[in-house]
């Protein structure tokens, strides 16, 4: 089935963008369940990253074609189809080319200070950038799903509360219902600060900018020369620049956590910032919430691969662990609240 697809995928992209391909393999590295990607070299020796996205929004095709012609440092354009579009359809997902720049994620390192500067610098180019009307139209609102990530977490809180006797007879469904138990009083904080603040943002207007979404490391792509390239775009917004530097400032990512020296390397890069911790505290805490609800459902899918359920138990350890998303959510909320 998977070598089917990969066929069918090959002969699309020919036809599609006129690029032979003669090679397609795997990647398996990222955590999007909506995306597939091939690393795929031409018969010209050029190699391409070819993806299939079935998530997020097609405008992140559109603001890294944007950002490239506008000169933005870091970005990487979308290939154009042969009738001038940047992806085609495939089975109702899109099937974009990006021509394939580094093998080198940052979250495998070394990251020097050289990249930790450039980091800061793409993400300021790319809040710098014009919001045209076409992106105002096409981007969404950073944080506005954030209804359905305290609904989807609260269903799941109510799951693992009363689970049903199919999910009893699973170790991993036990495992978790204790894991949310142990964390439930943060969790009522997390959820009722979001709703609250959601509120109270309207009274602290801010400029919105092009924000990529999910800038953390993972995302990241380090070359030689300190240099860097910030790919995989599907979650892009609209948004204060928080939504994105919460993942310098505020540490997303439990098992990579950004050191103070790290953190003051992207801020050189980055120049000059006023950053709103009362909103930066809303940013992370919405991210905490959805990636713990998230998680939490790959993991109890017991149709679901063992081995991808494992991984995505290991993930939701993390979040609640002490440096952990949802433990650092909770002190920003603290910490905010001191400020004010």
């Amino acid at each position: 089935m998977v070598q089917d697809v990969a066929r069918q995928v090959t002969e699309q992209v020919r036809t599609g963008f006129g690029l032979r391909l003669s090679t397609m393999e795997p990647v398996t590295s990222g955590a999007d369940q909506h995306a597939r990607l091939w690393l795929a070299e031409a018969a010209d020796g050029g190699r391409y990253a070819v993806k299939l996205s079935g998530g997020g929004t097609p405008a992140g095709l559109v603001v890294t074609a944007f950002l490239a012609e506008q000169g933005v440092p870091g970005i990487v354009a979308p290939l154009r189809a042969d009738d001038g579009r940047l992806s085609v359809d495939h089975d109702g997902r899109r099937l974009s080319v990006v021509p394939w720049v580094s093998d080198q994620r940052a979250l495998d390192g070394p990251m020097t200070d050289a990249h930790w500067h450039a980091y800061g610098e793409v993400l300021a180019a790319v809040h710098a950038a014009p919001v045209t009307d076409e992106l105002s139209r096409l981007l969404p609102a950073g944080g506005a799903a954030y209804p359905s990530i305290v609904a989807a977490t609260r269903a799941t809180a109510a799951r693992l509360r009363d689970p049903d006797p199919a999910d009893l007879a699973d170790p991993l469904v036990t495992e978790l219902a204790g894991v949310w138990s142990a964390v439930a009083d943060r969790l009522g904080v997390l959820t009722r600060e979001v709703e609250r603040r959601a509120v109270d943002m309207c009274d602290r207007p801010a400029a919105n900018v092009v924000c990529h979404g999910d800038p953390h490391l993972g995302n990241l792509l380090l070359g030689t020369d300190g240099q860097v390239w910030l790919i995989d775009w599907d979650d892009a917004v609209l948004a204060p620049p928080e939504c994105d530097l919460m993942f310098v400032l505020g540490g997303v990512l439990a098992f990579a956590p950004i050191t103070a020296e790290q953190q003051q390397a992207v801020l050189a890069g980055y120049g000059r910032t006023d950053v709103d911790p009362v909103r930066l505290a809303w940013f992370l805490a919405v991210r905490a919430l959805d990636d713990l609800s998230d998680w939490t459902r790959q993991a109890l899918d017991l149709d679901a691969e063992p081995a991808d359920r494992d991984r995505a138990a290991r993930i939701v350890r993390g979040l609640v662990s002490q440096v952990g998303l949802v433990t650092l959510a909770d002190a920003a909320l603290r910490d905010s609240d001191r400020r004010c």
